[in-house]
């Protein structure tokens, strides 16, 4: 039978091994999952000068132990995106998934109604899996027409209030109007636009991943 010192002597030690715990846990580093399409996946570009390479090292400049993983893929959809989410949370466990999804539904002239529901999909599973969503949003050019584009538009506002996600309007905010940082396609950004890019998004990146 334990005697009062000896029992004060295992209270002292589960106590400093649950504190252990959670010193640990509140060290790890957040992991930030991006889930997007060519604008994040350094289509044309060489690798480590997109915006996303380029959040990671802002982050660390920052102090903000977080490790980015980018999952983008050139040509994505919001379904293509909403297909390849759970493995991704099941794998890399994030405390953030920022999502920029939709320019390619937008291009294709895809149903607005259809890419709000996959992006709503997304974002559910995210939470489910105790991650945080961010949302980046896209602009449609004016010769997709008025009416389609400015219900695009309004896709990202609308779904970020309805599901209290933090959103960046516009990422191309500072570039779209300007030819000459676009590659011959006119579609992708080239590296100069980036940092462009990444001054839109972080201000909004940085806020969320502290929240978390």
């Amino acid at each position: 039978m334990l005697n009062i010192f000896d029992r004060l002597s295992v209270k002292l030690l589960a106590a400093l091994l649950l504190f252990s715990a959670a010193a640990s846990a509140y060290s790890a580093p957040k992991t930030v999952l991006v889930l997007g399409d060519s604008l994040s996946a350094e289509y044309g570009l060489a690798r480590g000068t997109g915006w996303v390479a380029l959040a990671e090292q802002k982050l660390k400049q920052n102090n903000i132990d977080a490790v980015v993983v980018n999952a983008s893929v050139s040509g994505e959809t919001t379904s293509g995106g909403r297909s390849r989410l759970p493995a991704l949370l099941s794998k890399h466990k994030p405390d953030l998934v920022v999502i920029e999804l939709g320019a390619n539904d937008g291009l294709r002239g895809l149903p607005v109604a259809a890419a709000q529901a996959n992006l709503r999909a997304m974002s559910e599973a995210a939470a489910k899996a105790d991650a945080k969503v961010m949302l980046i949003g896209m602009r449609m050019p004016p010769n997709y027409g008025r009416d389609y584009a400015d219900k695009f538009f309004a896709m990202y506002g609308t779904l970020s209030k309805e599901i209290k996600a933090p959103l960046v309007p516009f990422m191309l905010d500072g570039v779209a109007e300007k030819p000459q940082l676009f590659q011959p396609d006119r579609l992708h950004p080239l590296a100069e636009a980036h940092p462009i890019i990444l001054a839109n998004i972080w201000p909004t990146l940085q806020k969320t991943i502290k929240a978390k």
